[in-house]
């Protein structure tokens, strides 16, 4: 991996990304005056895909209200030289998906297991 000391270094990385075949994240964002990039993706497969290439290994998931709506937050975050790299999916979650809240990867849930 590239030393993610400054912006065009951050953005560079997700260039490298994108030209190995990876979605363009839908949102980018990095942070001014310090040193954090967060990337939005659209659905659990790019999600995995940028995930794997970073190198993210930690994970928090979270389910939450919005406004009627329930929604899942998956978040992997990995530090590269002293850069905060996230990448982040937000999912809309029907209520007859509630089995599958709290599974790490929902797309492996077999239809007879639920």
């Amino acid at each position: 991996m590239t030393e993610v000391a400054t912006r065009a270094q951050a953005f560079g990385l997700v260039a490298e990304g994108v030209a190995a075949g990876l979605s363009a994240p839908w949102r980018l964002y990095l942070a001014r005056g310090c040193r954090y990039l967060s990337l939005s993706v659209g659905d659990r497969t790019e999600w995995n895909a940028w995930r794997t290439h970073l190198g993210c290994p930690e994970l928090s998931v979270r389910v939450y209200d919005a406004g009627g709506e329930i929604r899942r937050s998956s978040v992997a975050e990995v530090v590269m030289d002293g850069c905060r790299i996230s990448v982040e999916l937000v999912e809309e979650i029907g209520v007859d998906d509630l089995d599958r809240l709290l599974v790490a990867d929902p797309t492996t849930i077999e239809p007879e297991d639920r």
